[in-house]
């Protein structure tokens, strides 16, 4: 397995933070057994925090977000905290002896920080009751593991009001990484916002069946491309999407970053995740000793998700559309799934004056209207796998 050092020309790019914590990215090396009973944290040692990256920190997108919140927190409390950061982390068991790795170096907090580490951060906290673990984007949760994830369906209904106010094909692409329920509802909530400004836009999707692979989203783009479209839109991690936009002279949205360095033309604005208050909310909670497992799932009210600043090409009208949705977004005014909401085939799923609730979003498994083609199932073993008890 593969990992690379923390960049830092690539991170100097992004912020000026000054740190007084201590930072460490490496690769991965084998450790002894040791007692799982460790000592308490005195009161000038600082806290060790681990994380667990599903791909690298220069990626500029999910684990490039992730990253950035590490070092916000690292900015904010300083010589409290020491963290490592594990990067390119397979979704197999590899994570298990890699989070298995953090713990016995004395992490006593870990953040793992892609869907597929689901069962293995479970498995590594039964042998180690005294570390708490944090599962982005999972649904298990134990007494010493807790889960996280950002309403990004909310910034993605924005940017769906906005292409359809900008398409002149009334065809949108989405490249898509791997048919789960998270990405499901997001490609969903993208479509419910763009059928507010534009019912007669569709959007076709082109699944990569990965979460980074520069190349394919790249080809996936083409292909939309191809099929007439004139705005993409991704749950991918790379900017290729927004670079081929560039290059054709048509429209795009960036997703986890502002990558607008992208694409200065093309792109429209992003769908953010910020991660950086809750992880520090979450190192001061084990630090003073009140950390205790919780579902989270934050919007733009509380500063986890939210949208890059606006491409002047869009129209002064559709800007304001888009500043008086979020505005009830944070007012609880308004859900990127409020009903009537119906599937492809026309069935009502949310009856008018409902909205979707968490667990059904949770279990995503079907298109909205206005999306075209259908979810591939070769992907739905794969999806067992990951979450099988």
């Amino acid at each position: 397995m593969k990992r690379r050092k923390f960049l830092k020309y690539a991170i100097l790019a992004e912020t000026s933070f000054t740190f007084a914590g201590c930072t460490q990215g490496r690769k991965s090396q084998p450790q002894g057994e040791v007692s799982v009973q460790a000592s308490p944290m005195a009161a000038n040692e600082p806290l060790k925090v681990g994380f667990v990256y599903v791909g690298f920190v220069n990626d500029f997108g999910w684990t490039y977000s992730h990253d950035l919140g590490r070092r916000e927190m690292e900015a904010i409390l300083r010589e409290k905290v020491k963290t490592t950061f594990m990067e390119n982390v397979t979704e197999d068991a590899d994570a298990e002896r890699v989070i298995r790795q953090l713990a016995l170096e004395g992490n006593k907090l870990i953040f793992t920080t892609s869907f597929g580490y689901m069962n293995s951060t479970l498995k590594v906290a039964k042998d180690f009751p005294n570390v708490h673990f944090e599962h982005c984007s999972g649904y298990k949760r134990a007494v010493n593991v807790g889960t996280y994830l950002g309403r990004i369906e909310e910034p993605r209904y924005l940017t769906g009001m906005i292409a359809g106010k900008i398409t002149k094909s009334n065809v949108i692409g989405f490249v898509a990484s791997y048919p789960i329920p998270e990405v499901i509802r997001g490609i969903g909530a993208f479509t419910q916002g763009l059928r507010e400004t534009n019912p007669k836009a569709k959007v076709r999707v082109v699944w990569v069946q990965s979460w980074y692979d520069p190349a394919k989203e790249r080809e996936a783009a083409q292909a939309l491309v191809n099929l007439g479209a004139d705005v993409l839109a991704q749950h991918t991690n790379s900017a290729a999407p927004i670079q081929l936009a560039e290059e054709k002279g048509i429209y795009a949205f960036g997703y986890n970053t502002d990558m607008s360095r992208f694409g200065a033309k093309a792109h429209l604005t992003s769908a953010l995740n910020k991660w950086g208050k809750f992880y520090t909310d979450k190192a001061l909670a084990v630090i003073n000793g009140s950390w205790k497992s919780e579902e989270v799932w934050y919007g733009i009210a509380q500063g986890m998700v939210d949208i890059s600043p606006l491409n002047l090409v869009i129209p002064q009208d559709v800007q304001q559309l888009v500043i008086a949705k979020r505005d009830e977004f944070v007012r609880g005014a308004a859900h990127p799934f409020d009903g009537p909401v119906k599937d492809q085939k026309g069935v009502v799923r949310v009856p008018k004056g409902q909205m979707l609730g968490d667990r059904e979003q949770l279990a995503m498994d079907w298109y909205v209207e206005g999306i075209e083609g259908s979810i591939p199932k070769d992907n739905r073993e794969r999806f067992r796998k990951l979450t099988a008890n």
